[in-house]
């Protein structure tokens, strides 16, 4: 029998107030020998990323007329950051130089060791609490959820547009990611569980 929920449930249920879209944090794993640095800034100027979406495929089994449905394979989505850039153009400068590292400019030559161009990233969805206990971001807010990106690396940064028009704005990229897979972990007070 279903019972009529008050406003005061829905609080109840509503955790921690709510997840928020605009407290996170994207960090890197060092990036690859030769490819540049990524300015100590980047944690900052990562304006906007995503959590990943999930998708298995469906395999479609015809029988007598019907049609069965089966899980297929997991597949996993490119990725993408939006970077704010300073006149430094530091982070802007550490994409390219990775891209440049992958494949060469004025030829076809580039690194060819998967792993040597590969990194690891890490996407943290922080709550408003800050404690001293448990796991928490380097802005000190505790980490509700974690997202691990293997073995990515860059295929694609936007164009800067520059215009005469564009007044009161500051410039932004997007860089769009290849993925191998990504794993969730739910951080605790106390540990990781991957």
């Amino acid at each position: 029998m279903a019972t009529n929920k008050t406003l005061s449930d829905f609080k109840s249920a509503l955790i921690g107030g709510g997840a928020r879209p605009n407290l996170f944090e994207v960090s890197f794993g060092n990036a690859p020998a030769n490819a540049g640095t990524l300015d100590p800034n980047f944690i900052m100027l990562c304006k906007a990323a995503n959590l990943p979406a999930s998708n298995i495929a469906s395999i479609d089994v015809p029988f007598r007329g019907r049609t069965f449905k089966v899980a297929g394979d997991r597949t996993f989505d490119t990725w993408s950051i939006t970077v704010i850039n300073d006149t430094s153009f530091n982070l802007r400068t550490g994409m390219e130089e990775w891209m440049q590292y992958i494949g060469q400019y004025q030829d076809a030559s580039g690194v060819t060791k998967p792993s040597d161009y590969m990194v690891t990233a890490t996407v943290d969805q922080l709550t408003r609490k800050a404690t001293t206990q448990g796991s928490t971001g380097l802005s000190g807010l505790d980490i509700t959820k974690s997202y691990k990106f293997y073995d990515i690396f860059p295929t694609n940064i936007s164009a800067i547009d520059l215009s005469y028009d564009s007044s009161d704005a500051i410039e932004e990229f997007t860089v769009e990611f290849q993925v191998q897979y990504w794993a969730p972990s739910t951080k605790t007070n106390t540990s990781t569980t991957p």
